[in-house]
């Protein structure tokens, strides 16, 4: 596996993990964290994306996996990959330099365009980084948390705002980092607009926040609804979005339809990821649409809101037949496909 810009820049400092128990977290993608068991006297992960920790599972680091890091605190070091969303950036140095306590090192690499050179200011609260390298448009910065937060409490992260739908009024639970954090995005709420009639079992693919499950479950209360995503913090939203709308449905961590091998459905729903990290990113969704109609029932529904560049029409046809569009603006399409037997 090919090592990403900013694994890169962390390899021309080697010296820095020698003999030390590094945690690597934050935009995990690549397997630096395998390189750097001769170097390091122990290597760990910590990961809030399900797809990450399962490559990572068969190896010799050490993985966790989750909303929380409740792992070991004898770190020595930090190797914190700057994520796309500062919301999150605040949340993981909050909650690990608490787990981790003072006199931790933490060395913070990532992209220039992601925001990585606020790292500075946003670590002031918990002692002092400073830059020691840039390549490849790169930035690396170096320093130890003197200061770490005095408290964590995943709860008071939650960001909450008001949906109404048809004549039921929601709450949306979301953490920082999960799509949809601060406020409902276009696609979902063309999609919500548009919603087929709903019934049996159905899977909300890459659930977010819980927004399109809790909706259909407000809606259509006879629908068993089962919510997935990649994202542990999604997973975390969802379920928080669910119990403040006083709602019952399954669910947990899976990659796209991997964690559900097996079962069929009703209806698979889907607000489908476009982007990974800061790149733009089709394989997921591509491999959800051809895998569809191994997973729904005779007559069972595939929904999709995409945006409307996107050639996803084609794959649908390829396995189920007909594609209609049920709404399309400039910037989004809603597509529907029945299963025929």
């Amino acid at each position: 596996m090919a090592l990403t810009a900013p694994s890169e820049i962390a390899q021309r400092h080697l010296t820095l993990f020698e003999n030390k128990h590094v945690l690597l977290a934050g935009e995990l993608e690549d397997n630096f964290a395998q390189q750097l068991l001769p170097h390091a006297s122990q290597v760990s992960v910590f990961t809030t994306h399900h797809g990450y920790a399962s490559r990572m599972a068969n190896t010799d680091v050490k993985v966790h996996e989750g909303a929380e890091y409740v792992g070991e605190s004898s770190v020595d070091l930090v190797l914190f990959y700057w994520p796309k969303s500062k919301a999150e950036a605040d949340f993981l140095l909050a909650m690990l330099t608490h787990r981790l306590g003072a006199n931790v090192d933490w060395v913070v690499v990532g992209e220039n365009r992601s925001g990585v050179k606020s790292i500075e200011k946003r670590f002031t609260p918990y002692g002092q980084v400073i830059k020691q390298d840039s390549a490849r448009r790169c930035s690396l910065y170096h320093g130890q948390c003197t200061s770490p937060a005095a408290s964590f409490n995943l709860a008071d992260w939650f960001h909450d705002y008001p949906l109404q739908v048809e004549n039921q009024s929601l709450t949306v639970r979301a953490l920082p980092g999960v799509f949809s954090h601060k406020s409902l995005d276009d696609g979902t709420a063309l999609l919500l607009k548009h919603l087929p009639n709903m019934h049996g079992d159905v899977i909300d693919v890459g659930c977010g926040a819980g927004v399109i499950g809790s909706v259909i479950l407000a809606t259509h209360p006879s629908c068993t609804v089962t919510c997935v995503d990649v994202n542990h913090l999604a997973v975390a939203s969802t379920q928080a979005t669910l119990t403040a709308n006083g709602l019952k449905g399954s669910v947990f961590a899976s990659d796209m339809l991997g964690a559900v091998s097996g079962q069929q459905f009703d209806a698979i729903i889907s607000n489908p990821p476009f982007h990974e990290g800061l790149e733009t990113f089709y394989q997921a969704t591509e491999s959800l649409l051809e895998s569809a109609p191994r997973y729904l029932r005779r007559h069972g529904q595939l929904v999709i809101v995409a945006n409307s560049f996107l050639r996803y029409p084609p794959i649908i046809e390829k396995g189920l037949g007909q594609c209609d569009t049920l709404a399309k603006t400039r910037r989004f399409a809603v597509y529907h496909a029945q299963k025929a037997r």
